[in-house]
């Protein structure tokens, strides 16, 4: 009877061992007739087993031995697929997916020999050299390629690569006359730099007041020409009312640009007025320093030998759009004296305003202000004996205008 049990239960257990689980957590000490069976001995440790000897390496286009080729799904090909990695050779049918995977090995492209990659080039940007169309040029300035690989644009180091020539192989000239072509691109230059250009201007027309007897005062230029050349003409003198022009000059030089913002000057200076006539050659500049200074300088030299020197500017402070306020110097030198023009050697004067506008336009400004001058040395000496004050304080009022 106990026989016929245990042999159904171990049937049941083989059969389904869900049941066999259930009946894992059943006490068969509290079946009828039955009792708990002992716990079996734990089973000895098998032996290690020796190590196999490594098989030898196939030869090239052997497979292992004990190893089945390689397969693909149902892909695989006699001679393609269901090859040993040592009998991978150039396969033209390969395809890029499988050979990144190894199945196999693609062959080269016919013509790549022949075709080799472009030369380097200045023309060879980044983004084409890392595709591989060309070669990008080493570096100017002695960098390495690994060093500015990935770089571009501003990123790239500055080098002294001569810039592309302008294209020649203009698309209209195959429509319209190459004479009407060249008339347009002649208008289309000048009208985008090369104009020639008139302009006249006046920093200084005003009314003087002050000790003694009231004057006046100018201080204009003008130009004829383009960015580059041009033709200026400077005037600038004083005077005082019922007496005349006390001095004055005229300047005739070519203004050459010599930066964005600076032209150099040369021509002749005549001075004109009750004093001795001169004629003097100009060497000077003019132009716009840092933060927006106007200045200029000159030398003069002249018929007689005298050498002059001369350095002014001004800064407009925007005080509004409209209201700007004026800050004005000027320094004149001389060489040696020159008694019959009153001028002494060394430092001979000095001019310092300070002008109030407000400009209606911008080509029109009325301004008040003051000025203060002074003369130095034997220029003050000179002219203390014609019965001048070497030094005073005006108050002034004019206009600013250009056009």
């Amino acid at each position: 009877m106990k026989s016929a049990l245990l042999a159904g239960l171990a049937a049941a257990t083989l059969a389904n061992p869900a049941a066999a689980w259930s009946m894992q957590g059943m006490d068969h000490g509290s079946m009828p007739g039955m009792r708990p069976a002992p716990a079996p001995a734990p089973a000895p440790a098998p032996a290690p087993a020796p190590a196999p000897a490594p098989a030898p390496e196939p030869r090239p286009g052997e497979t292992a031995p004990g190893k089945k080729p390689a397969e693909h799904g149902g892909m695989a090909g006699p001679g393609k697929m269901n090859m040993a990695p040592g009998d991978r050779t150039a396969d033209p049918d390969c395809a890029p997916e499988h050979a990144a995977m190894g199945h196999c090995t693609p062959a080269p492209e016919k013509g790549a020999a022949d075709n080799p990659p472009a030369p380097a080039g200045p023309a060879c940007p980044p983004e084409h050299a890392a595709m591989g169309h060309c070669t990008a040029p080493a570096p100017a300035n002695g960098a390495s390629r690994e060093a500015t690989r990935g770089a571009a644009g501003t990123d790239l180091p500055a080098g002294d690569v001569a810039a592309p020539a302008p294209p020649g192989d203009w698309y209209a000239d195959r429509i319209y006359p190459a004479a009407d072509m060249d008339r347009a691109r002649d208008d289309m230059m000048k009208e985008n730099g090369g104009q020639t250009i008139a302009f006249v201007s006046f920093n200084l027309a005003e009314y003087q007041a002050r000790k003694g007897r009231d004057g006046f005062r100018w201080d204009g230029e003008g130009w004829y020409g383009g960015d580059i050349n041009r033709l200026t003409v400077k005037s600038e003198g004083e005077g005082a009312f019922g007496e005349g022009v006390e001095s004055a000059e005229l300047q005739l030089l070519y203004s050459r640009a010599i930066g964005p913002y600076f032209n150099a000057q040369a021509g002749i200076r005549q001075d004109l007025g009750p004093g001795p006539d001169r004629t003097y050659a100009v060497i000077g500049f003019e132009g716009l320093a840092p933060y927006w200074f106007e200045v200029e300088g000159a030398v003069f030299v002249s018929d007689k030998g005298d050498i002059l020197g001369r350095f002014g500017g001004y800064y407009d402070q925007r005080i509004t759009q409209k209201l700007i306020l004026q800050p004005l110097a000027e320094v004149n030198f001389a060489l040696q004296d020159v008694p019959e023009s009153g001028v002494g050697s060394g430092l001979s004067d000095v001019e310092l305003g300070l002008r109030l506008r407000y400009e209606i336009v911008r080509e029109f400004a009325p301004y008040v202000g003051v000025e203060w001058a002074r003369k130095f040395g034997d220029t003050a000496r000179f002219a203390r004996a014609a019965g001048e004050d070497p030094g005073g304080v005006s108050f002034v009022a004019g206009v600013r205008a250009w056009f």
